[in-house]
């Protein structure tokens, strides 16, 4: 029998819906941590193919999760652009940052990443040969906007105010800038899939920053140029898109993008949600991470009615964003338990 998510994507509608957690391997996990220790640090971490997929397996031996997604950051593209990337211990990634179109001039081709990202690919091998048969394997990247807002900026932003200034003020190298990060994004996904990759998402963390006709330019549009040409050279691999926060653009962006599912975040009412974006396919999410701190009948009652709210069509139960470093991992047991229960009284 097809795989749970695999048949989700495909748009069936399963009396149980198939599970993952954004983040699931992660600093929550007492195995993780002495992991990445026996690692040394994150980068070395990412960069490790038989540790990395061992932090990847890790969730699923706890909680039988449907899909392991690979483990790797979204900020590794730069990195084999060219940019530096380092990881302040307690605050973040740091990039070396682009500020004008000499920044971008000096950026290697997108068929010229591979070489860097070689371990990336071979962490994909080892978990097609190891996950459990019926679990599918995700592969991942950052969506351009997303990914340009850190190499504008040189670390995370409140209001990736950095990114919107170059957009607003030199607009040609803020979208060569953009073109660039998406033809590598779509050579990186592609290696992914080549590698053992099943499903493949695009994380646009920032999208919901930009608004009106920035929107459609710089969130759908390479989307679908992305989603596009991964279909035409992978037509058989479904595609999870995150426009995250996009608020009432969640909409029709299956259709727009070519997407098999749209991911939502926990600000958007799923019942609303069912209506509006399930109608074209199949949806994840999108329960609030701070269930899986706070725990309790919150969190059950939550996802039940989540659950209930998405049960006449396709759906993936997640999260509305990443798990948190402060997680309970009884919490996660918790709401798997919730889900597989079956039941949304």
């Amino acid at each position: 029998m097809t795989k749970t998510i695999l048949r989700a994507l495909a748009g069936e509608t399963l009396p149980v819906p198939p599970i993952w957690m954004m983040r699931q391997a992660g600093r929550y996990l007492p195995e993780y941590r002495a992991t990445r220790a026996k690692a040394g640090d994150f980068l070395s971490l990412c960069y490790n193919p038989e540790l990395a997929a061992e932090v990847t397996l890790q969730p699923l031996r706890r909680y039988g999760f449907d899909a392991a997604i690979l483990f790797a950051d979204i900020l590794l593209v730069p990195q084999a652009l060219g940019a530096d990337l380092w990881f302040v211990t307690g605050e973040g990634p740091r990039l070396s940052t682009i500020t004008g179109a000499e920044g971008v001039a000096a950026l290697k081709p997108a068929d010229a990443i591979h070489d860097r990202l070689a371990p990336i690919y071979e962490t994909v091998r080892i978990l097609s040969r190891e996950l459990p048969a019926d679990t599918t394997l995700i592969g991942f990247a950052g969506a351009p906007w997303t990914v340009a807002t850190y190499m504008i900026a040189g670390r995370g932003t409140p209001d990736q105010g950095p990114a919107h200034a170059l957009k607003d003020g030199d607009r040609a190298t803020f979208e060569a800038l953009l073109d660039r990060i998406t033809a590598a994004t779509i050579e990186y996904l592609s290696a992914q899939i080549e590698a053992g990759a099943e499903v493949v998402k695009l994380f646009d963390s920032w999208a919901g920053s930009l608004k009106g006709a920035d929107f459609d330019r710089y969130a759908l549009a390479p989307a679908k140029r992305i989603i596009t040409e991964l279909k035409a050279r992978h037509p058989n691999v479904p595609i999870i898109a995150f426009p995250r926060e996009a608020g009432p653009r969640y909409e029709g962006f299956a259709k727009a993008t070519g997407a098999d599912c749209v991911a939502l975040d926990n600000s958007v009412d799923p019942t609303w949600a069912a209506a509006h974006v399930q109608v074209d396919g199949c949806v994840q999410g999108n329960l609030a991470s701070r269930h899986m701190v706070t725990g309790g009948q919150d969190l059950v009652d939550e996802t039940r009615a989540i659950v209930k709210a998405f049960s006449g069509g396709p759906h993936i139960v997640n999260l509305g964003h990443g798990i948190t470093p402060d997680a309970d991992p009884e919490n996660v047991a918790l709401m798997v338990e919730t889900v597989r229960s079956g039941a949304t009284g």
